[in-house]
């Protein structure tokens, strides 16, 4: 019993001193401390190297940016393109499309000139040749009627006025202004309404004729003169 208390003891003073050994050897051991890299150092060496480093960065190296491979297309301001939406109504306006009716010559200023002329020569007498001021025949009686409301043609028959001028129908053919023919184209006078018109008349000179009765039963047709008429 006193043996394996011996053997024991000795046992545990051997380990005691061996860890003492290790611990004091490793004290005595020399300590290496490395200076990492990427700590930077106040030093201009140091600084140079941080500026490649950066400088050299694909992230702001403009020249290895991706290059765009898409087509640019520029459109010029003034070139044509095709609308986005279909026409489907006349753009046109309402005055534009107004002005290519051919009877807008009878404007409300130019139907007033024709009346102011005509009330002034109410009554003066007939006479066949005659152009005015003191006496007309039909036709020199419309063309002078036309010439001071503003509207000048040429002087002549009551056949070139039919030949010349555009012809009416329906509910034009009473509109003040309109030229009526009567008598195979040998008469002609101008429309005051559906009731009458006014003429040179060769036995009360220039009047106002109602067309029911005698005259209603000799008219040829009707005639408007159209707003891009020429004198020929």
């Amino acid at each position: 019993m006193i043996f394996k208390n011996r053997l024991c003891i000795s046992l545990c003073l051997s380990v005691f001193f061996l860890s003492f050994a290790i611990v004091s050897n490793a004290q005595t051991r020399s300590r290496i401390v490395a200076t990492p890299e990427s700590q930077p150092t106040n030093t201009q060496g140091s600084t140079d190297k941080v500026k490649r480093n950066v400088m050299s960065s694909p992230t702001t190296n403009a020249s290895q940016r991706p290059v765009l491979m898409n087509n640019i297309t520029v459109v010029k301001q003034n070139q044509a393109t095709q609308p986005l939406v279909k026409k489907t109504v006349d753009s046109k306006s309402t005055s534009s499309i107004l002005n290519t009716n051919s009877h807008l010559i009878y404007t409300p200023n130019v139907n007033q000139r024709l009346m102011l002329s005509i009330q002034s020569k109410l009554g003066i007498p007939y006479l066949y040749g005659s152009m005015g001021p003191n006496r007309y025949d039909c036709s020199s009686f419309v063309w002078k009627v036309f010439q001071e409301a503003g509207i000048s043609f040429t002087r002549t028959s009551a056949r070139t006025f039919w030949n010349d001028f555009e012809p009416v129908y329906g509910d034009d053919r009473f509109k003040f202004g309109t030229l009526v023919f009567f008598n195979k184209l040998g008469h002609v006078g101008i429309v005051a309404d559906e009731n009458g018109f006014y003429q040179a008349s060769s036995s009360k000179g220039i009047t106002y004729s109602p067309f029911k009765g005698y005259w209603e039963k000799r008219i040829v047709g009707y005639r408007r003169i159209p707003a891009d008429y020429q004198p020929k």
